[in-house]
């Protein structure tokens, strides 16, 4: 066993945005492992390894067929037109705590969340791409790929949401 503090993030990647790294290692498909949090992450160590520019927050990471799948260390959502969606994981993927938390309450405000295939031209043309956990909580992706997505009301919702189920 062993006790470390929490990572430091800066409180404006969570207030303005985080900027983030394409990827180009891909997920393998593995169904047997997908959705599973375990400690064979080597995929997702070795995207981290990608970059060293501190001006990139998080990796996104695509799976052997160019769909979008999560970050390196994140839960991956995006809006479009008014649903909320995030990747099926039933070939990859970690299903983490937050994702199932904001999942559920969507479903609690009415709102439609629902897990979908994002091609990579889905996610470029997403309304807001999120990435999500339980450590960092819900950053708004504002640039990836030379793409840039303005600020918008669903992330600041998702942080309520985690926010009430703290209290």
């Amino acid at each position: 066993m062993t006790a470390t503090a929490l990572p430091h993030h800066p409180e404006a990647f969570s207030r303005s945005g985080i900027k983030v790294h394409l990827c180009r290692i891909r997920l393998a498909s593995q169904p047997r492992l997908a959705g599973v949090k375990h400690l064979n992450r080597l995929e997702n160590v070795l995207a981290r390894a990608e970059w060293s520019d501190p001006s990139f927050a998080e990796g996104l990471l695509l799976d052997e067929a160019g769909h979008a799948i999560s970050g390196t260390m994140a839960n991956l959502f995006i809006v479009e037109g008014g649903s909320l969606l995030t990747p099926g994981l039933s070939h990859c993927g970690v299903a983490g705590v937050t994702r199932d938390r904001i999942m559920e309450a969507a479903a609690g405000q009415g709102m439609d969340c629902r897990e979908d295939a994002l091609t990579w031209q889905r996610l470029l043309d997403a309304q807001e791409v999120l990435l999500v956990n339980s450590v960092t909580g819900a950053w708004q992706v504002r640039e990836c790929a030379n793409r840039r997505w303005e600020p918008g009301g669903f992330t600041i919702r998702v942080r309520e949401w985690l926010d009430e189920k703290e209290d």
